[in-house]
């Protein structure tokens, strides 16, 4: 059951939202102050929030201001109740941060489809969706918010890449939002000395080049195809409209997509501070669950000792030389190039 908390002088609206918000199955916490109605907001950690705006001492926009500061309150979903109706009120509320504006009188049957909105958004937005395109879609669809990305992305230029080629550079001009229709693509910087570092590894399903948008600035790393590779481009303007439709949208879709920032940071703390076996193994380990589809056979990979390398943060040289000490022991197989993981379970241990 949910609960829901009205802040309300007036005692007569104040008991007839009761009445309506219990008889459809609510739990009602009331408040007949601003003062009163933080205070039972912090304590009980509401669902939903109704506040009249009108109110002696601290005023409605008082107690949004209040409850946006705490973070333990600021995501509740808060609705005015009030009796102003000029647009200039309805903007400085929203502006503020709230979700809803009702001007009194209201039907009972508006009042409920206001609450029954923002409830399947706030249940959706904190639901834990896939940081992929199906996880996308079902946010932005559920939260109402027009074309799903799925949409764009059929709507979009679908380009195809050769292996090895070049998608986008470091240092160049964000214009679009990539997804892998199918295929393998690999991002990497640049040290000024020449040598290239891996800094993720993307697979079919995946988005990327999404953080120079989100920050506004020119590429940090350059992308490239691994292997032959579809990509679906969406246009910057298309992917700021779905951040700009609902802030709800936008704090979850940077969470969807940034859910492996803490795995990169790992893995570059890996580069930087592990032992050589310990920096091929980590390569090889992640190539597998970024890659390994097929559960039901050895994880295998044809990719050439160089790129290999730059996954693991090392010299080719040192890379080739721990491949065949891994071979020796029994952890890998190399037939014509490729790389089978034999033994998964003890080239994991190495990392840990």
């Amino acid at each position: 059951m949910k609960t829901i908390l009205v802040i309300e002088d007036n005692e007569d609206i104040r008991e007839n939202v009761e009445e309506i918000l219990t008889l459809s199955d609510y739990k009602v916490l009331t408040a007949a102050n601003g003062k009163e109605g933080v205070e039972v907001a912090t304590s009980k950690k509401p669902d939903l929030i109704i506040c009249d705006i009108m109110m002696p001492g601290i005023d409605g926009y008082g107690v949004l201001h209040v409850l946006h500061k705490d973070p333990a309150t600021q995501d509740i979903p808060f609705i005015f109740l009030t009796s102003k109706s000029e647009r200039s009120d309805f903007r400085a509320a929203m502006e503020m941060g709230a979700d809803d504006y009702i001007t009194k009188p209201f039907s009972g049957n508006e009042l409920l489809n206001a609450i029954e909105s923002r409830l399947k958004k706030i249940d959706i937005v904190k639901k834990s969706l896939p940081a992929d395109l199906r996880g996308l879609n079902e946010l932005r669809s559920a939260l109402g918010s027009g074309k799903t990305l799925e949409q764009l992305t059929a709507e979009s230029n679908v380009s195809d890449y050769k292996k090895r080629q070049v998608i986008y550079k470091q240092g160049n001009n964000a214009h679009y939002l990539f997804y892998i229709v199918k295929g393998k693509v690999k991002s990497y910087m640049t040290h000024e000395d020449g040598k290239d570092l891996v800094i993720d590894l993307y697979n079919t399903g995946d988005f990327f080049g999404y953080t120079a948008l989100l920050e506004n600035t020119t590429y940090k790393d350059t992308a490239e195809a691994i292997e032959e590779t579809e990509l679906a481009l969406i246009p910057r303007k298309e992917f700021e409209d779905v951040l700009n439709t609902n802030p709800a949208i936008a704090k979850k879709l940077i969470s969807l997509l940034s859910k492996n920032v803490v795995a990169k940071e790992d893995q570059l703390l890996g580069i930087a501070y592990n032992t050589l076996r310990k920096k091929v193994a980590g390569a090889l380990v992640s190539m597998q669950k970024k890659y390994h589809t097929d559960k039901k056979e050895p994880f295998a990979i044809d990719i050439s000792r160089e790129e290999l390398a730059t996954i693991a943060g090392t010299a080719t040289e040192s890379l080739i030389r721990t491949l065949s000490d891994f071979k020796s022991e029994n952890l890998i197989d190399i037939k014509t190039g490729k790389i089978t993981i034999v033994d998964e379970k003890k080239l994991s241990n190495l990392i840990r």
